[in-house]
């Protein structure tokens, strides 16, 4: 028999009533033909109330114990989908992380999945049995302690399960429908789009757009599962088929820019008249790397000469997320004498704008159209970074709206009246 993963969101199992939802669109594809593997997250506003009952009891808490309490959430989501199913007359079991056992690095709050060992699962299937699996969650084989994946990670779980069991998809049910070419709460006239490619889905959700975890999309990628975003709201009986993320050779029509993404966890931080020498980046950089800070756009501008025979110096900008922006400035500040910088300036009203498409590795000038209908907006480019298939801007937060609208109009986004 064919198998399917499809994994519910919070939103989807916020209460009983929904859970009876997920289970009804469960057994449409049970119905159908399928072995179906589902993974849940915790009922909506759950995880939140888990993690503030941790920082109440200790500000700075053990992260092993922090993912001891964080993942009961999706244990509970589980066991309550199971009875559900039960109850509809379907055979069903729930599954944690470490009794399939998702094996992880032991990076408590963040681990990566190793490996999966299907056995389990499969003679589950035998039984004629649904799995529902928690999300989220696994477990360090070393220290037999139990791990979360990270915000999201309930994503992560559901593809690394498909390819694990060798599915024919994965169905990703959340609270909207598809993947559109942007927020359609920024542009009333975006699109939702009937397929994405991995690579053009691992830049949007990196870049912004929520709408999956960025290591699913890369796990999907490496794998090669054909994953579906569909809506859980929609009628069981009459679902809609939702965006598939596929291969770029199942796309037979391909837009040069396919959507827009927009980030606002975006902070900037320039280093004014840095000495302009060999090491210097690394004296930055290497501390920021080694404190979990990532930095994305980089821009390095020779600012001068600080006399005869002197050598020239440099301003360095970069960007960093918003979360991570008041340590970044404590440890540039700390680190003064050593990179031997003249001030420091950081701004958080800021936004980061990003085009992605396929298309672009064979269009010229793509991002050029771009800076010229901003600037004829008046819109302001702090920064600039790009790759083969996607450019992003630096601009001021109040231009948000502004410059994705423009953008996604550039580019014939807009769907037809």
């Amino acid at each position: 028999m064919a198998r399917l993963v499809m994994k519910f969101g919070g939103t989807s199992v916020a209460t009983i009533e929904r859970i009876r939802n997920v289970a009804a669109h469960v057994r449409r594809e049970v119905e159908a033909g399928y072995e179906v593997a589902v993974v849940v997250s915790a009922m909506s506003g759950k995880t939140n109330e888990l993690v503030g009952w941790v920082q109440e009891c200790h500000k700075l808490y053990d992260p092993r114990e922090y993912d001891a309490v964080v993942a009961s959430g999706e244990q509970v989501t589980s066991g309550l989908l199971a009875l559900t199913l039960q109850q509809m007359g379907l055979a069903a079991r729930s599954w944690q992380g470490w009794q399939i056992p998702i094996l992880t690095s032991d990076a408590h709050g963040s681990a990566r999945i190793e490996s999966i060992d299907p056995a389990r699962l499969n003679a589950g299937f035998a039984r004629g049995e649904v799995a529902v699996i928690a999300g989220f969650q696994g477990m360090h084989e070393a220290t037999g302690r139990l791990t979360t994946l990270g915000r999201g990670g309930s994503d992560t779980s559901a593809v690394a399960v498909a390819a694990a069991i060798g599915a024919e998809r994965c169905d990703i049910y959340t609270d909207v429908d598809g993947v559109y070419t942007t927020d359609p709460r920024i542009v009333p006239k975006a699109r939702k789009l009937e397929k994405v490619s991995f690579e053009e889905m691992l830049e949007m959700a990196s870049l912004g757009s929520k709408v999956l975890q960025v290591r699913s999309v890369e796990i999907a990628m490496v794998h090669k599962v054909r994953t579906f975003v569909r809506s859980s709201f929609d009628d069981p009986a009459d679902p809609r088929p939702g965006t598939l993320i596929c291969e770029e050779e199942e796309i037979v029509e391909q837009q040069v820019v396919t959507g827009i993404a927009f980030s606002k966890d975006e902070a900037q931080i320039t280093l004014r008249r840095v000495a302009d020498k060999p090491g210097v980046a690394a004296a930055i950089f290497g501390p920021l790397a080694d404190s979990n800070i990532n930095v994305d756009m980089i821009i390095q501008v020779v600012s001068g000469q600080a006399g005869s025979g002197a050598p020239a110096t440099t301003d360095m900008t970069f960007t960093v997320q918003a979360a991570d922006y008041e340590r970044a400035m404590d440890l540039l500040r700390k680190l003064k004498s050593e990179i031997a910088y003249e001030a420091v300036e950081g701004a958080t009203d800021v936004v980061k704008i990003s085009a992605i498409g396929v298309g672009m590795r064979s269009h010229a000038g793509v991002a050029a159209l771009a800076f010229r209908a901003l600037a004829e907006k008046g819109v302001n480019i702090r920064a600039i970074t790009t790759s083969e298939i996607k450019f992003s801007v630096l601009i001021d937060k109040d231009h948000t709206e502004l410059a994705v609208r423009t953008l996604h109009s550039l580019y014939g986004l807009d769907k037809a009246a």
